[in-house]
């Protein structure tokens, strides 16, 4: 399985020019890398350092971010995977990153699920006319006591096979996964075919694996068994000089 840096993370302390990290990860031998937001990037200049380095982007975030869960944010949803379509490619097939966005007051999870379920069909009509993918992302995440509507990998994946498109799949997050409390069983334990990418980093600290307490060994033979043949993102905190991460993170990984 082969892995790909989150450049928004990883290489920032080292090379603060956005562009710069691309050519770091290409001397470190990966050949693509996940990004986030795309409208504050330099589009034209990403574009020419993939052509000269090779080194493809795999995901960027649709931009601006908005609810999957709220109805009075769809449309704002779907004007940015419209947007978002020809960025995709722009950056020879990127998969674009949504999330669900945070639960609302009085709505039931069935609710919840209902309202996303709703747009990501509307939005993967949009991606499958553009040839494009989305990456449903599941994130646990909780502000002002707001708790993300979609946050652990097995509501992802119930989501994305009631939506039933093939233009959708899950990014399966094990850090936010773990801050949920679901274990790499629970989370692959069935429907390892609507994963289309696996994001990791260790809890807590969300630092290289290695640095806390998930049981590295046993997630790639565990991911193998189950049949994901997929990237593995490497979306960490570094605690350590790159090539230190990067050693430590593939001891970790066993690989």
């Amino acid at each position: 399985m082969k892995l790909i840096p989150c450049i928004e993370m990883l290489y920032k302390a080292e090379h603060p020019d956005f562009i710069e990290r691309f050519r770091a990860a290409k001397a470190d031998g990966f050949d693509a890398v996940d990004t986030w937001l795309w409208r504050d990037k330099p589009l034209d200049a990403v574009v020419d350092v993939v052509a000269e380095t090779g080194v493809q982007v795999f995901s960027f975030c649709v931009d601006p971010r908005a609810s999957l869960v709220n109805p009075a944010e769809h449309a704002t949803v779907l004007a940015g995977v419209r947007d978002a379509v020809p960025v995709a490619h722009r950056l020879n097939g990127a998969h674009m990153i949504m999330a669900s966005g945070f639960g609302l007051p009085g709505q039931s999870e069935s609710e919840l699920r209902a309202n996303a379920v709703k747009v990501l069909r509307e939005a993967c009509r949009i991606a499958e006319d553009g040839g494009a993918t989305i990456l449903l992302e599941p994130v646990h995440m909780v502000i002002n006591g707001n708790l993300m509507a979609v946050r652990n990998i097995r509501q992802g994946l119930d989501i994305v096979e009631e939506v039933g498109s093939p233009a959708l799949k899950v990014l399966a997050d094990v850090f936010h996964n773990a801050v949920d409390g679901q274990s790499f069983e629970d989370a692959f334990a069935d429907r390892v075919e609507l994963i289309g990418h696996v994001q990791l980093a260790d809890f807590e600290g969300r630092h290289e694996p290695g640095t806390g307490s998930l049981p590295w060994a046993t997630l790639l033979p565990l991911l193998r068994e189950r049949g994901y043949t997929g990237p593995i993102g490497l979306e960490y905190l570094p605690s350590l000089p790159i090539a230190d991460s990067l050693a430590l993170t593939r001891r970790s990984l066993g690989l």
